[in-house]
């Protein structure tokens, strides 16, 4: 590592609120167990007129999950141990069950089960239960990859793992975070609120300069996979906390962030509720957090005992923040990529048929373009004439073939470009016998709408886009969780004479969900 610059760090916060705009956020960055930057601006409440400071207390969301893995090897031991609980849980298993590590490593194939929410359809702002969460996620049969093989976010993993700790433990989560994680650790205000509904400390806003910033409405129940409130103070106790112990062979954060494997010997990108990264041959640790009206992002590099740390109350870029700031504490410098123009044959939609996916591609200039494939679009460099690369994926177009790899889910798939029109047959209602709900698709003036319906209720009407031959596009942008699932790609199946006997719906989320034709 280069000489540590803590001016340039400074520079660099100096311009956030210009450049991530929204009503306040607080980062920090650690060196060596203590804290060379702690910074906060805006404000928590902007009608209240009252101040962020590194006190106020927000949803780390999805940054919990790292503390349920933690209270999992201090409370209970290896993951293993929970593997019969497990079974019991997923009785309705058609297939073979993914293992308690597959959860903790976001290899159980299972569907998130905050996407399965808009497929039985809830309302983005209703209230969500505990028992709503157990029904959900122990009526599942199938999953949508075999277990062990790939990686796809799940955030029903950890939610499962936290119902199988507390009946193994026979105490609640609240109590034992509090015990074995945030007294040990010295989080002194940090705390687990399950419903979010109760935390109204901090105002979390939707929104941007151009429409206003409006106070998100947040009304679900979450435990294991997020709910965790806490403070940039907190934040920091837990970085030094990780330095203290960074010694210890038995330490908690040192058998949290380990080196991980697929079934087939590949490494992972995560494990026990860690992600791993790379920045300038370094390896980094950590995790992100979302809910509507909030982001948070945390990377420790254990080889340089470095941390940085950003929470948000709006949903601006705070991975992007913690990111640069690890770089510039790194003395990681970024250059462009040298790219070539777009050929106009990448764009379009592809399909691979075997998981249902779609990519889409459109050019966004200077040599880019504007992918839609996961949870979110993506910025693509075009550095050949046929292959394109994010930091995410790499695609290479070979005639109306595209070949996508994404090496971090140890995920390679053939796509095929959608040529042609589709049919405008599909109006009907279709079920689903897994999740117990249906999709109905109306024909409104010549406009196709869809909605869901299931044991969460009616959702409103999305529109329906046609992408090409029996492959249609359902983009649902609010859901209970943040990101939302983005664009469900139903994609029809039809009999020998033709007619439509049912789809599949499924996104980079919850993939491949049969359903079939009971009504047209």
């Amino acid at each position: 590592m280069s000489k540590f610059d803590l001016s340039a760090l400074e520079a660099f916060v100096r311009t956030i609120p210009q450049h991530y705009k929204g009503p306040g956020g607080a980062v920090a960055v650690l060196k060596d167990g203590k804290v060379v930057l702690r910074h906060a601006w805006g404000f928590a409440d902007l009608a209240a007129r009252k101040a962020m400071t590194p006190e106020t207390r927000m949803p780390i969301c999805s940054v919990s999950k790292q503390f349920t893995c933690a209270v999992l090897l201090d409370s209970v031991g290896e993951p293993e141990v929970l593997d019969d609980a497990l079974a019991r849980y997923l009785d309705k298993f058609a297939e073979k069950r993914p293992s308690v590590r597959d959860l903790c490593n976001n290899q159980s194939g299972l569907r998130d089960y905050w996407a399965l929410t808009v497929l039985c359809g809830a309302d983005p702002e209703g209230v969500f239960m505990p028992e709503q969460a157990q029904s959900l996620l122990r009526r599942l049969k199938t999953t949508h990859f075999a277990p062990g093989t790939h990686y796809s976010y799940c955030n029903g993993n950890f939610r499962i793992l936290a119902d199988l700790i507390e009946q193994h433990t026979g105490r609640t989560l609240i109590e034992l975070l509090s015990e074995r994680i945030f007294q040990p650790a010295g989080m002194k205000t940090a705390e687990l609120i399950p419903d979010t509904a109760l935390f109204d400390e901090c105002i979390g806003y939707e929104g941007d300069t151009v429409r206003g910033f409006l106070p998100a409405v947040n009304r679900l129940h979450w435990m294991g996979d997020a709910g965790i409130c806490a403070s940039l103070d907190d934040m920091i106790a837990w970085e030094q906390f990780i330095d203290a112990t960074r010694d210890d062979e038995n330490g908690i954060y040192r058998r949290l962030s380990g080196p991980q494997t697929f079934s087939d010997g590949a490494a992972a990108p995560y494990g026990l509720g860690l992600k791993f990264e790379e920045t300038g041959g370094k390896r980094l640790t950590g995790h992100g957090g979302a809910l509507r009206g909030w982001r948070s992002q945390r990377w420790h590099c254990a080889d340089e005992r470095l941390s940085a740390i950003a929470l948000f109350n709006f949903e601006g870029g705070a991975s992007d923040v913690a990111f640069k700031l690890m770089n510039i504490a790194l003395g990681v410098s970024t250059s462009e990529p040298v790219r070539v123009e777009a050929d106009a044959a990448w764009f379009g939609s592809w399909l691979d048929h075997e998981t249902g996916l779609v990519l889409s591609l459109e050019d966004a200039g200077r040599g880019r373009m504007k992918a839609r494939f996961g949870t979110g679009p993506e910025m693509m460099d075009v550095v050949g004439e046929n292959e394109a690369r994010s930091s995410m994926t790499t695609i290479r177009r070979d005639g109306d073939t595209i070949h996508l790899a994404r090496e971090d889910e140890n995920l390679s798939l053939t796509m095929q470009r959608l040529q042609g029109a589709a049919k405008q047959d599909v109006a009907g209602r279709y079920r689903s016998d897994e999740l117990e709900a249906d999709l109905l698709i109306v024909n409104e003036g010549g406009a196709f709408y869809g909605a869901f319906e299931g044991f969460l209720g009616k959702s409103d009407m999305y529109s329906l886009y046609e992408a090409g031959p029996d492959v249609w596009l359902l983009p649902v942008q609010r859901s209970m969780d943040a990101p939302s699932p983005g664009e469900w790609k139903l994609v029809f199946h039809r009999d020998a004479k033709g007619e439509i006997t049912g789809m599949t719906v499924g996104c980079w989320l919850a993939r491949h969900v049969d359903y079939r034709r009971i009504q047209e």
